[in-house]
């Protein structure tokens, strides 16, 4: 089976790195199409690196002309694309190219959380689980009918890089066995996704990671764990400096409510306390970067 590959982000090469690493005669990467780099993915990839050890073709997708990178993989013949991390909707011309068609990926529990940014969106609202899909594109976003969906359960402490290596790590394996069904021509069952029940989450934005201190503590602390790393860190603003939190804890001990949210409540070595709504309180354990908190100050 011929596979051309379409990916620009961590994931990609993940995926990627397992396709290569298949030890079949008939499972064949015949070429990708990455970018060398992006304004829009902070966990960007650039596939060249895998390819020339794997001596596989690339090339670079130009976002002012598509019809370069659609030529490439059209002139590869390929029996499926999968496009894995890639932030550009497809259109027919792209997933008419293979005869078994396109195939995409989401970590969300599909038809639920369509959209932009699954993973931040998940731990910011607190959810419980979330899940590894691949799927069938077709024009819609993460519409199509699904190819592999394993549901992922979310500790109350994962953050975006534990659930994200939790993702991978089963989705990788995924990637493995529907390659193999799809080679050895086994019939694959897609199944269509209820698109009665599906919701959608929009695109965040930078003003969506700023901390309110009159937030709940446990809010803003699934929103500095949603906006760990890879991804570009939960904020507060500092003596009028963006100061970027990367870990933090809610503080159990019950504080006054006549106590101002944004108060910082305690000092110590490896963390700073701050008050937030009602009787909350935070801890703060890492931010860059490294400002001077004291006991007392308004946040």
């Amino acid at each position: 089976m011929r596979v051309g590959f379409i990916g620009c982000v961590e994931s990609s090469a993940r995926f990627l790195e397992v396709l290569c690493a298949i030890e079949r005669d008939d499972v064949e990467v015949v070429g990708v199409v990455t970018l060398p780099a992006s304004a829009v993915n902070s966990d960007h990839c650039d596939l060249a690196q895998i390819c020339s050890r794997n001596d596989i073709p690339f090339f670079y997708h130009d976002l002012n002309n598509a019809a370069a990178s659609r030529k490439f993989l059209r002139d590869l013949t390929p029996d499926v694309i999968y496009c894995f991390g890639w932030s550009y909707l497809l259109d027919e011309s792209f997933l008419s190219i293979a005869p078994l068609g396109v195939m995409g990926f989401h970590p969300a529990k599909l038809p639920q959380n369509r959209g932009r940014h699954p993973i931040i969106w998940a731990l910011a609202l607190g959810l419980d689980e979330t899940a590894s899909t691949f799927f069938k594109m077709d024009l819609g976003a993460d519409s199509g009918a699904i190819l592999s969906q394993e549901v992922i359960g979310i500790k109350p402490n994962d953050n975006a890089t534990l659930l994200y290596e939790n993702i991978l790590t089963v989705a990788e394996r995924q990637v493995q066995e529907f390659t193999i069904v799809l080679a050895n021509d086994d019939e694959v069952i897609f199944q269509e996704q209820d698109h009665e029940s599906a919701t959608y989450w929009r695109k965040r934005s930078r003003k969506d990671g700023l901390i309110d201190w009159r937030m709940h503590a446990k809010t803003i602390h699934n929103l500095v764990r949603a906006l760990c790393r890879p991804y570009p860190g939960a904020e507060f603003i500092f003596e009028g400096e963006h100061i970027q939190v990367w870990d933090s804890e809610v503080d159990e001990i019950a504080h006054p409510k006549n106590i101002e949210p944004g108060t910082v409540l305690e000092v110590h070595a490896n963390y700073f306390v701050v008050k937030c709504a009602d009787v909350t309180a935070i801890k703060i354990k890492e931010i860059s970067p490294q400002v001077g908190i004291e006991k007392g100050r308004y946040l």
